[in-house]
């Protein structure tokens, strides 16, 4: 016996359903408001109805919907206020994660940075809007993870799923050019090993894209 557990086929059908639903989500191909019912995405997939209970249950977890009286689940709502509170909450609390991680950043550490901005680079040229944002979330988290204060990690996993939801939608009417270049600039001053300056880039970096996006 060795001791693997066979994943059942339903949890399979459910991961295929959650995965595609987020994706839709995340593009704006489902708008915030949107109803997802049950017996659709059944017919749609062409699967019975447990696996896509389960599937909107995770979304649920996740906050990616929600379910309302009289309409049940729904994409969640997220507003220009949310974001532009979370982003000046970020130009707080990165700053400080940034500062934090560079006390014991590696080459190794300075090698996976770049390899992100140039996967960020080919998602831009192939027109890979969800692969951008999540290499940008990837780039922006690593310093959240690598700062080691929980509360601020929790913070951070609590943010990331909207402002990936708003610059999914927000990056539908204006361009990601420059953004691989503005996250490899980011490794520069961090190479530079001069904490104030990291800290003024990244907040630089978040408040440019705030009067981008939300103005």
């Amino acid at each position: 016996m060795n001791g693997n557990v066979p994943i059942s086929p339903v949890n399979s059908i459910s991961e295929h359903v959650y995965t595609n639903l987020k994706k839709e989500i995340l593009a704006g191909d489902l708008q915030p408001g949107a109803r997802l019912l049950v017996l659709e995405i059944a017919k749609k997939f062409n699967i019975s109805q447990a696996p896509v209970r389960e599937a909107l249950e995770r979304l649920k977890s996740a906050g990616y919907i929600t379910s309302i009286p009289n309409k049940g689940s729904v994409v969640s709502n997220i507003t220009s206020k949310e974001i532009k509170d979370i982003f000046e909450l970020r130009e707080i609390i990165e700053g400080f994660a940034v500062r934090q991680s560079m006390q014991h950043l590696t080459e190794s550490d300075f090698s996976y940075l770049e390899g992100i901005t140039r996967k960020m680079h080919l998602a831009h040229e192939q027109i890979d809007i969800l692969n951008i944002l999540e290499l940008d979330m990837e780039f922006h988290g690593f310093f959240y993870k690598r700062c080691d204060n929980h509360m601020i990690l929790e913070m951070w996993n609590r943010m990331r799923i909207k402002v990936m939801r708003f610059m999914a939608i927000s990056n539908r009417h204006y361009t990601t050019d420059g953004l691989a270049d503005w996250h490899l600039r980011l490794v520069e001053v961090l190479r530079s090993g001069d904490a104030d300056l990291a800290e003024q880039t990244f907040i630089e970096h978040m408040h440019s894209y705030k009067m981008i996006h939300l103005n």
